[in-house]
């Protein structure tokens, strides 16, 4: 028999609010946090709208770690001070070993990357900075998590796009099932507003001009936003035997590919990975009670999302509730699924479904219940969070009430 994977602390930090609370607080009552970008460094941009976190708080994160950490490496060690606190977890010459850290990453440190452009190409430096290959490098946010958390157990990065979190996730449970680690620290985290990263996504014209709305049939594209989310999981046993407070377990995990676009999504390859979660948790599709839709925001995703929805749910999923939290977080790529995972344990734990925020018009081809901008009350007894990522790498995790 598998060991039972449960999450016993959480930690965020986005546009929406620098912790956990903050930013389920936003969540629930359909605040949008998306909004102009205020970096004078993001000139010769034609849209100009993300969701930015406007002040860093204060941390405790030692001076000697911190000048060797990008931003998104930041970002993952705040959320990871904060659910491990959370979780009571407390590491020991005992214990380290069997504790560890998986972080998903989109797009690395891109902000290291153009402040050593700069310098080099624009301001005649002949020299990059010291800690540019550590700064930048996608592991870089698990190495500085294990080290500012003393963890040494199995710790490694992860990035599929914007499936990371999930695929984070589910390496992380791997972890705990296969008898490697006791209690990992899982999640996902991105800090993509800067201008070489906004100018590559520009060009894909796949970006809205004002705000992100999913579903709505006047959508116009995806915004962007940065954060990070992370989560404490440990074996049932484990957390039962410490007297941790458990806030939901994961039941299981799907995964798939397309093997078709780099870019554009089928609708049998989330399809599948649907199917292969439920199966994985031993959950029917009539036990789920909200999806956490991957919900981009774009006229093909949003779409094929809803296609692959009713091919995996029949008519039950017209009673199922559907919410696009990007409305709100924007998509923080690598951090998404982190932050939608706090969406969804909270919407177990407090019989909430978060809405969609921004909606306005309703979409024939988009036609279940997503939530339309105000949240329901209903109880949750499993919800499941979509991850669909360029490259056709498609990652579903279903959580479930203890």
């Amino acid at each position: 028999m598998r060991k039972r994977v449960v999450i016993t602390g959480l930690g965020g930090i986005c546009g929406l609010g620098t912790n956990r609370s903050a930013i389920w607080e936003e969540m629930r009552n359909g605040r949008s946090a998306i909004g102009p970008i205020d970096n004078p460094l993001l000139h010769d941009l034609k849209v100009k709208v993300g969701c930015e976190i406007k002040a860093i708080p204060e941390h405790g994160i030692d001076r000697k770690q911190l000048v060797s950490m990008d931003r998104f490496s930041l970002l993952a060690v705040i959320a990871a001070r904060e659910a491990a606190h959370q979780a009571g977890l407390i590491s020991n010459e005992a214990n380290t070993h069997r504790m560890g850290a998986i972080v998903g990453v989109g797009v690395c440190g891109w902000e290291a990357i153009e402040e050593n452009y700069r310098a080099i190409l624009l301001e005649g430096k002949n020299r990059a900075g010291i800690f540019t290959v550590p700064k930048v490098m996608p592991g870089a946010a698990a190495g500085q998590v294990s080290m500012n958390l003393g963890l040494r157990g199995p710790v490694f990065g992860v990035t599929s796009a914007c499936s990371s979190s999930n695929h984070a996730i589910t390496s992380a449970i791997d972890q705990i099932r296969l008898g490697r680690a006791d209690v990992m620290l899982a999640g996902g985290t991105d800090a993509p507003l800067v201008w070489g990263i906004l100018k590559g996504w520009e060009a894909l014209r796949v970006l809205s001009p004002d705000t992100c709305r999913p579903f709505s049939a006047d959508r116009q594209g995806l915004v962007l936003g940065e954060g990070a989310g992370m989560a404490v999981l440990e074996s049932y046993e484990h957390a039962v035997a410490r007297g941790a407070t458990i806030l939901a377990e994961i039941a299981g995990a799907g995964l798939s590919a397309d093997a078709s676009d780099i870019v554009a999504p089928t609708i049998e390859g989330p399809e599948s990975a649907m199917r292969a979660c439920l199966a994985d948790a031993g959950l029917n599709p009539e036990d789920v009670d909200y999806l956490n839709a991957h919900g981009t925001g774009t006229k093909a995703n949003d779409q094929i999302e809803t296609a692959a929805i009713k091919r995996v749910f029949g008519d039950y999923a017209y009673k199922l509730s559907v919410s696009s939290t990007k409305s709100m977080h924007a998509h923080c790529l690598g951090a998404s699924g982190a932050l939608e995972m706090i969406a969804c344990v909270m919407a177990i734990r407090e019989s909430i479904v978060p809405p969609t925020a921004n909606f306005r018009q309703a979409d024939p081809d988009c036609d279940l219940d997503i939530t339309p901008n105000v949240a329901r009350e209903r109880k949750v007894r499993a919800a499941l969070s979509n991850g669909f990522a360029f490259g056709g790498t498609n990652a579903v995790l279903a959580f479930k009430a203890v």
